[in-house]
């Protein structure tokens, strides 16, 4: 059997058990529906689910190209003054200690309701990942190798491009990986606040007692953190394979 394919066992079989578990009475439908159940509200209201996947995904894809933008110049100037890094790095790892869904309702203040809070909430809990990652990779670089580039009188711009750069590509991309997953749960505690997209989908089923629909907007967020991940993931094998050594 391919490889691929094995994870589709154990997939199928916690189906197979839910659906039984339902049907059959041992676990309440009000707190489990079946899995057929969850996809024929799907179907049913195909249009709803259409629209807020789509609202979801865009929040996310703007506020994780925007952690990547900002994350990484961040990035570059803590690591290339140790003065500010030790000013404004501090600041970088308590901020990511902050709960989102604790800032969220401050950013509906500031921002009202709609696409700016989302991506602002997605961008926030996916940005510090890659600013811990790109300055761990950018400090990591083989002092020896910095040593050699300072007796080629190479600029500091050609020691940043030409090996501290390539050096911490792995860590780069990993904060970019992490950031992936995190960018949709960002969107989604976003939405919880301003109503859009599947979180306000989850919070409506909520209030009426849809448990189905709860579990069907869940399960659409999961894959489409699935769908960030093996973009990201993609991007890291591609760069990575055609990665030049700095020396």
């Amino acid at each position: 059997m391919k490889t691929s394919l094995k994870p589709l066992i154990p997939l199928v079989g916690i189906i197979v058990i839910c659906e039984w578990l339902s049907r059959s009475g041992v676990v309440p439908q009000f707190l489990m529906p079946a899995p057929s159940q969850v996809l024929l509200c799907v179907l049913d209201d195909p249009a709803s689910f259409r629209k807020a996947f789509l609202e979801t995904a865009s929040a996310s894809m703007l506020g994780l190209f925007l952690s990547m933008i900002v994350g990484l110049f961040s990035a570059l100037i803590l690591s290339y003054s140790k003065n500010v890094r030790e000013m404004f790095y501090p600041y970088a790892l308590f901020f990511q200690t902050v709960p989102i869904i604790a800032i969220a309702p401050i950013l509906v203040i500031w921002l009202g309701y709609g696409m700016p809070t989302v991506v602002a909430s997605s961008f926030i809990v996916s940005v510090f990942p890659i600013i811990a990652n790109s300055v761990l990779g950018l400090l990591s670089t083989d002092e020896q190798l910095v040593s050699l580039f300072q007796m080629m009188d190479a600029s500091p711009v050609q020691t940043l491009f030409k090996l501290r750069l390539p050096f911490a590509l792995p860590q780069i991309l990993g904060g970019f990986q992490i950031a992936g997953g995190l960018a949709v749960i960002g969107a989604i505690v976003g939405e919880f606040i301003s109503g859009s997209g599947l979180g306000g989908l989850v919070d409506a089923a909520r209030n009426q007692q849809r448990v189905d629909r709860v579990f069907a907007a869940v399960l659409l967020a999961a894959f489409l953190g699935i769908l960030f991940f093996a973009f990201v993931s993609f991007l890291n094998r591609t760069l990575l394979k055609h990665r030049r050594s700095p020396i």
